[in-house]
């Protein structure tokens, strides 16, 4: 890797200053319906840090009773960063935190994933390669429906990997393919003509890739294996709908006047895997499949499809061309049916995907699972669109360790009864401290106290002009009454294996405090929140099933040499410019790893690796960039490999007679999205030097 500032791939940090948006015209029409460039679907008038600072004294009351240690202590890690950022004797800077000891790659725009020096990659699959038996070798130009269900879909983004073994050696891979992009899949695609099959070829594209796979324990490869397990799941696979919105009306059609089963997912986004071992894949920009919302006749049925962006008028692909489904006006239920967490079991490639109304329908980004000691399941939810929430469930019912069929059919059950919250956080300066500037307050941390506000559990409605079934079929509704916090893109929330925290990516934000939207706040510091932040939420007395939370902002993206990023008191002149933070993931260590959508710094986007804890706390360092057009999803961090889908590559090209990108097959190939695996040379460990 080149670090010669002449290098024309190499980007600067003088030229980091002139904030250039990287997302492409096009990614952002098919991927989310071009949702930054409308109105906030969120018109909600809900309470806001200066209105609640006089309550301050309650929330020390409260940090008094029980949140103090956690508070202490994170205040001990960022004054420790700092002064630790300081050369020590002789000169030397310290060590690098366990997990994180490569060199940092430069920011730069190759048409290449690149790597720290050390270390060997290789691509595992991309778009079109075989699934199942009998695929055909991949082929641009005469692709088909029949061939694409059989083939590795289009746009991957969550990946899990799911042992088979103790050694990790054997895995089950589950892909997401979030979207399609038919303008570049297609040479003689017609946005306004789309052909029956090149609709049909799409629908194929989306959903989920599941397949064996095997480390080589010696090279550290992944390579993928025939197996029984390999499964396609697409827009025309049966889901089963579970908890207690099954059944509804809101959610009958005629095509199921039970209620009871949905065709296939779509946009699925982040995920997790799930300790019973089946994966957890939220549906995120469903809005934008769907058309004329707007001659929907029921004023009701119609303010709820705004709240969710459904879209007027005809849609991009115009999917409602070739099924009424698709077409709000025909079959207004259909839009109630997308927008859940789905739940797979690869382990049993016969096994009916299932739709969970317990966890409320929004634009989940993802779903991640942690334990409670007593048994139960916290499950913690984004929902990525401007000004909107952060979400936690809890089960009734206990968990039953293992994973054998017997314990996931109980622990699937797990997830469609318990209380559905959402998050409401409050901050502990002044008003006038959190003018807009992103300047740290006087207490030196943007920080405060939090609550999370019920709003159903089972059958039972806490939200006050709501039915329980109202409240999971238009989440989103409710919590506008319930009065929680808007928030900058809630994408992935995570807890940390390690410390027990819960960590928020919010991506970005262009439109904070403009007069016609939300004011600033503590949480959300930033005016034209361009780089996005990182939250990092302390449940009260470290229990999952807690309503009560301190919290702080971790990092405040963008230039390290501008004054109003933060990176968790860390010196900012050591570490790697970082901006628009997606998808998070934890190494053995409990160190955050970042992947980056829309870096807005002049760079490609990029997997960054950042301590939580000691005097590396805040020291981000960037591992990987992702090729030209493409944005770093989905990552896997293990000792002995990290995998990353790379996403979208070349979209921002032209289209197939120009691609923006020759990525991964070079010469003057098409782009293909694919999952890339890395590992240290040698069999030594990711992150650490000389060790094995």
């Amino acid at each position: 890797m080149s670090t010669n500032p002449a290098d024309p791939h190499v980007v600067s940090l003088p030229l980091l200053t002139h904030h250039t948006a990287s997302r492409s015209a096009v990614t952002c029409e098919y991927r989310c319906g071009n949702a930054c460039a409308h109105e906030a679907p969120n018109p909600s008038a809900n309470t806001y840090f200066g209105d609640v600072v006089r309550r301050v004294l309650n929330r020390r009351g409260l940090l008094r009773a029980g949140a103090v240690l956690s508070l202490a202590t994170g205040v001990t890690a960022a004054a420790g960063a700092t002064a630790a950022a300081r050369p020590g004797p002789g000169g030397h800077q310290p060590a690098a935190a366990p997990g994180t000891d490569f060199d940092p790659v430069t920011p730069n725009t190759r048409d290449s994933v690149v790597i720290p020096e050390g270390y060997e990659q290789q691509v595992v699959i991309r778009w079109g390669d075989p699934v199942l038996p009998g695929a055909p070798e991949f082929d641009f130009d005469n692709q088909s429906a029949r061939a694409q269900q059989l083939q590795f879909g289009y746009n991957n983004d969550f990946a899990g990997l799911v042992p088979l073994d103790g050694a990790g050696i054997h895995n089950l891979l589950v892909v997401n393919h979030e979207y399609t992009t038919e303008s570049h899949m297609f040479r003689d695609y017609d946005p306004d003509n789309p052909t029956a099959e090149q609709v049909r070829t799409a629908w194929a594209a989306h959903g989920q890739s599941i397949l064996l796979v095997r480390r080589d324990p010696a090279r550290g490869r992944l390579d993928v294996l025939p197996s029984h397990y390999s499964r396609r799941i697409t827009l025309d696979t049966e889901f089963a709908v579970q908890g207690p919105a099954a059944g509804s009306e809101l959610l009958r059609t005629s095509a199921d006047p039970r209620g009871r089963s949905v065709r296939g997912t779509l946009n699925n986004c982040a995920g997790g895997v799930t300790p019973w071992g089946t994966i957890l894949s939220g549906e995120e920009n469903f809005h934008q499949y769907f058309a004329h919302a707007d001659r929907v006749e029921d004023p009701t049925t119609r303010r709820r499809m705004e709240r969710y962006g459904i879209n007027t008028g005809a849609s991009t692909r115009k999917w409602e061309r070739f099924d009424d489904r698709w077409d709000a006006s025909r079959e207004p239920n259909e839009t109630n049916r997308f927008g859940w967490v789905v739940e797979i079991d690869p382990n049993d490639p016969h096994s009916t995907p299932v739709k969970h109304t317990a966890l409320g329908r929004f634009k989940h980004e993802g779903a991640t699972v942690r334990t409670t000691e007593d048994g139960r399941v916290a499950v913690y939810m984004g929902d990525d669109e401007r000004f909107e929430y952060i979400y936690k469930f809890v089960s009734s019912g206990r968990m039953k360790p293992g994973r054998s069929a017997h314990a996931r059919r109980h622990n699937k059950a797990l997830l469609d009864e318990g209380t559905l919250y959402v998050a409401r956080f409050t901050g502990d300066s002044p008003a006038s401290e959190i003018d807009g500037s992103g300047r740290l307050p006087s207490d030196g941390e943007f920080d405060g106290s939090g609550q999370w506000l019920p709003l159903a559990t089972g059958d039972t409605s806490h939200v006050p002009g709501f039915t329980a079934e109202e409240v999971y079929v238009f989440t989103r509704l409710a919590a506008d009454r319930a009065g929680a916090t808007k928030m900058d893109r809630p994408e992935d929330v995570e807890p940390n294996p390690v410390n027990g925290r819960v960590y928020c990516a919010l991506t970005n934000n262009s439109n904070r405090g403009a007069a016609e939207h939300a004011p600033v706040d503590e949480a959300n510091p930033r005016v034209g929140n361009r780089h996005g932040h990182v939250l990092e939420i302390t449940e009260r007395d470290g229990d999952p099933t807690s309503t009560e939370m301190s919290w702080g902002l971790l990092l405040v993206c963008g230039d390290p040499q501008r004054a109003d990023t933060y990176f968790g008191g860390f010196d900012k002149d050591r570490v790697s410019p970082i901006s628009c933070p997606d998808n998070v993931a934890f190494d053995r260590h409990g160190n955050l790893w970042i992947a980056t959508d829309g870096n807005e710094l002049g760079s490609n986007d990029g997997l960054f690796a950042v301590p939580v804890e000691g005097p590396e706390r805040g020291h981000v360092k960037q591992f990987l960039t992702v090729p030209k057009g493409a944005e770093t999803c989905g990552p896997v961090v293990t000792d002995e490999l990290v995998t990353v889908c790379v996403q979208h590559p070349g979209e921002n090209g032209s289209g197939p007679e120009n691609p923006g990108s020759h990525w991964p097959d070079g010469g003057d190939s098409q782009p293909r999205p694919a999952l890339v695996a890395v590992w240290r040379d040698l069999g030594h460990r990711v992150g650490e030097i000389g060790r094995r």
